[in-house]
């Protein structure tokens, strides 16, 4: 699907105007293009009649490039990213920009994008709009749109932080380890767009078209913000993997002392009981009345001296 918007010198909003007769138009102030799920019959448009570039054209048919920004004779051409809210996939968000015109291209329905067009197309705008403004509205929402998947992990970590009771559970770690992952599929979508932000402030070319600094620099402080807070995010969660194993690792040395203490105690008893089962024909004591209760006596009563022995150095506590 392709939808159009035409702002004339007057500021008269036409919609849906023909790509043919848009592009061939100079009665309008400018305009913007957007190509919504093209089809591949929509998507040759880019060549004929808007005439972009063939690198750009085949960075907007193969999808899933990194965040750029390249330019071009009269124009440049952008690749940014938005997410799905859900499971953090990128979708990728083609732009042209030039001075009289804007081209956005995407192949997934872009909420971001249908937000600012129905600002920009609504009648009765005071708002003065232009392309440069269009682009900051759109990359200005797509951070934004960041923001919540985000907001959604931090209270996952507090939860998980208060609720955490010190008990090793499989569950938890692996909890652990999926946000670990889904803070890392942020990042990666976090960190171009931030670095390709950067380029456009530092552009003298993008300039000349009119950039606005001061509201393209707010969307870097967003980013910034951004990737302080997945980092932070991420310390978090090493925080809590790291107590969970280190609770686990005290859990299991509390048992194998326990464990140790206990065969320690058996060992002389198992010396005493060895002694009298070696079935020797003469064994003085075996023949002793009370042999058997005087046995077990000296086994009760070194098993009672080595369990106080090691009751007062505090191994079973």
């Amino acid at each position: 699907m392709i939808r159009t918007l035409a702002i004339s010198q007057i500021g008269q909003r036409s919609t849906d105007i023909p790509v043919v007769e848009l592009a061939s138009r100079d009665s309008a102030s400018w305009y913007w293009i957007d190509f919504n799920s093209p089809s591949d019959e929509e998507s040759m448009l880019l060549s004929n009649p808007l005439n972009f570039h063939p690198l750009a054209i085949e960075d907007c048919l193969h999808k899933l490039q990194r965040p750029k920004l390249d330019y071009y004779d009269g124009y440049t051409f952008f690749v940014t990213h938005s997410i799905n809210q859900e499971t953090l996939e990128k979708e990728e968000v083609n732009i042209f920009l030039g001075k009289n015109f804007i081209v956005t291209f995407h192949y997934q329905p872009s909420r971001e994008i249908t937000e600012v067009w129905n600002r920009a197309s609504a009648p009765g705008q005071k708002e003065e709009w232009s392309p440069s403004l269009i682009l900051y509205h759109i990359l200005d929402q797509l951070v934004d749109n960041y923001f919540p998947p985000l907001y959604t992990i931090e209270d996952q970590l507090d939860e998980m932080d208060e609720s955490y009771s010190g008990g090793y559970t499989e569950d938890l770690l692996k909890e652990v380890f999926e946000i670990r992952q889904r803070l890392l599929m942020l990042r990666h979508t976090v960190t171009p767009t931030r670095d390709l932000i950067y380029r456009m402030l530092n552009s003298q070319k993008l300039t000349e078209l009119q950039i606005r600094h001061a509201y393209f620099s707010d969307i870097h402080d967003h980013l910034l913000k951004l990737t302080d807070m997945i980092d932070s995010n991420r310390e978090l969660t090493k925080d809590i993997r790291d107590s969970v194993l280190s609770m686990n690792s005290h859990e299991t040395n509390r048992v194998m002392k326990v464990l140790t203490v206990i065969t320690t105690i058996f060992m002389p008893l198992t010396f005493i009981a060895g002694i009298y089962g070696m079935n020797f024909d003469f064994m003085p004591e075996t023949s002793l009345k009370y042999g058997y209760f005087v046995s077990l006596g000296v086994m009760g009563i070194i098993a009672s001296a080595m369990f106080l022995f090691f009751w007062k150095k505090g191994w079973f506590k």
